[in-house]
């Protein structure tokens, strides 16, 4: 062990990780900064041409109506081809309306309705959506409350209201309800339209989301009033509610797989890979956690590593990287970098990542080869989280100007970010040394936010922002996408950093066997940080849902004049408003 704790490689690459979404969020500041400034010039560009519109002389107009009618004319059709029939000697322009290839990127990016899949099925897409952002705002306003209760602790007491009562409401309300939700209904976009196909069946659709539905109510109730399964973290829910929870599930992996397997398309496309696997896992994963031959001493804690992180792997993880491979190559207009690379990261987190469950309890009494394991299968998810950051970055390249004026693409550019970073820093964290020291300490909180937020949190996020225009044909407000965003990254930021920082201090005082109140003292004013970053979170998520909300219920955006007609357009409206509106 090295004398100096920055001279353990666990705590400089962890350092490292940490930095580098900093300095993409100051990269990103900086270009937004450019682009306001571009957009205020333009905005007294548009100040002039209103006023010189007033006043725009009879002389002037009548240019501008010949110079329209300049722009408007068109040869008469058969001017030089003259009346032959075409000629298709080489067989180039036949069967120009016939589609052959995947139909995965649309042709051009518009705002407006797309009509690849049905009315019905986008009304079905935009309930999971819209309860999703319920379950966001409720879930992380207890945390909310959780967060100042680490500052004021003595806010109630009230039982139903207590700590210990209230973080899990508020971990499952984010799982199974924000992210779960979020995630299924997305999931009923991109299944059909890789399928190039209608879903198999709306109604299975509606039942799960009823079932997820009762499931987070009654768990939620239920966790309240001090009913739960114990103490196995993220699966506080007892085995009833987790039974609709899986319940719905399997009506929607049931409605995928005929989906699928009714494909007018050749191939599977590698997103509904990674989805029907994810569905397919959770169930998987819900069974072994909740059947109770194994849930005896170490088979009990073995069991709930496991559950963990799988739950966080093969779950959100899995099925949201499988919504990226589809998203971002949509939103950029062009394919992904590479297929290959999607189906290496698709096999190596399969094999590696359902062996880490154990690297929670280095040291514990888990036999040490199981331990060792864990730690070496740590090391084993450097390939695919590598080999999808690559790919999804080198996706972006020639493309990376769009970052400057998309309000889009930074939440796809940060999320891919902390992917590599958050999951390098749960490798980092499995080493004995780093563990040793932050095992049991508030770290575990800024790694589970560092993903599960970083990642999970504004992938889907982008997605929605991405796919709801599509569905709608309504943007939201761009000022207030901003908003949302940069509170989200800055509240993140401040949140992770104070508690690693706090909670490495802590893990050294423990270490050195100092008084256990001397830690809860330290980490009083990150705390205090801690509360502050996720005030911040918990603002954006309000202004995440009013621009949600503008998104399905928006006004018809105005648009500025450009063209002469346009112009002698406005000119002929003001008149008119002149005359209808004397002085």
């Amino acid at each position: 062990m090295n004398n100096s704790l920055f001279g353990e490689s666990g705590i400089q690459i962890t350092v490292f990780l940490v930095i580098i979404p900093i300095l993409a969020g100051l990269l990103i500041a900086i270009v937004k900064t450019y682009a306001v400034y571009q957009r205020l010039k333009s905005r007294r560009k548009l100040l002039e041409f209103e006023k010189k519109v007033k006043h725009l002389s009879p002389q002037e107009v009548e240019q501008y109506e010949k110079r329209r009618k300049e722009l408007e004319y068109h040869l008469p059709e058969n001017q030089l081809s003259g009346n032959l029939a075409p000629s298709d000697e080489k067989g180039i322009i036949s069967n120009i309306n016939s589609i052959e290839e995947l139909r995965v990127i649309p042709h051009k990016k518009s705002t407006f309705p797309q009509k690849y899949i049905s009315p019905e099925l986008s009304k079905l897409i935009l309930y999971f959506l819209g309860f999703s952002v319920l379950w966001l705002l409720v879930g992380t306003t207890v945390g909310e409350y959780l967060g100042i209760k680490f500052v004021a602790p003595d806010t109630d007491h009230v039982s139903w209201l207590s700590f210990g009562r209230l973080r899990p409401v508020h971990t499952n309300l984010v799982f199974w309800g924000w992210s779960s939700f979020a995630m299924v209904g997305l999931s009923y976009y991109v299944i059909p339209r890789v399928s190039n196909i209608e879903v198999f069946n709306l109604k299975l659709g509606y039942y799960t989301l009823i079932l997820m539905n009762l499931a987070v109510i009654s768990g939620t109730v239920s966790l309240m009033a001090g009913i739960n399964n114990g103490g196995g973290e993220y699966r506080e829910y007892i085995w009833p509610v987790m039974a609709l929870f899986a319940a719905g599930i399997v009506l929607s992996l049931y409605n995928f797989l005929k989906t699928v397997a009714l494909r007018v398309t050749k191939e599977i496309y590698v997103s509904n890979w990674y989805i029907v696997a994810a569905m397919m896992y959770v169930i998987v994963i819900l069974v072994v956690a909740y059947l109770p031959f194994w849930q005896h001493g170490l088979g009990e804690t073995i069991i709930q590593g496991y559950y963990m992180h799988q739950g966080v792997g093969m779950w959100f993880m899995f099925l949201n990287l499988g919504l990226m491979y589809y998203f971002l190559p949509q939103q950029l207009n062009r394919p992904i970098y590479s297929y290959s690379l999607g189906i290496l990261a698709f096999w190596t987190q399969i094999l590696f990542y359902t062996l880490i469950g154990s690297h929670h309890f280095i040291f514990s009494a888990i036999p040490w080869w199981m331990q060792t394991v864990a730690i070496v299968a740590s090391v084993g998810m450097v390939i695919p989280v590598v080999a999808g950051t690559t790919n999804f970055l080198l996706t972006f390249n020639g493309n990376w100007y769009q970052l400057k004026t998309s309000y889009t693409l930074p939440f796809y550019f940060i999320s891919i970010l902390f992917y590599f970073t958050g999951s390098m820093q749960g490798t980092v964290e499995a080493f004995r040394f780093t563990n040793l020291i932050w095992h049991f300490t508030d770290f575990t909180v800024a790694h589970s936010h560092m993903t599960m937020y970083g990642i999970i949190t504004f992938m889907l996020w982008a997605f929605i922002y991405t796919l709801v225009p599509r569905l709608t044909g309504k943007e939201p407000p761009k000022f207030w996408v901003g908003i949302h965003f940069w509170l989200a990254l800055i509240g993140l930021t401040f949140y992770i950093v104070s508690l690693m920082i706090g909670s490495t201090e802590k893990g050294l005082i423990w270490m050195a066997k100092k008084p256990f109140i001397e830690g809860v003292v330290t980490m009083a004013p990150y705390w205090l940080w801690r509360a502050i970053g996720g005030t911040m979170m918990w603002i954006s998520h309000f202004v995440f849902a009013y621009n949600f909300y503008k998104m399905v219920n928006s006004e018809v955006e105005i648009k500025i004049p450009a063209s002469p007609a346009e112009i002698l357009q406005a000119k002929k409206e003001l008149r008119n408003t002149e005359f209808s509106h004397p002085k």
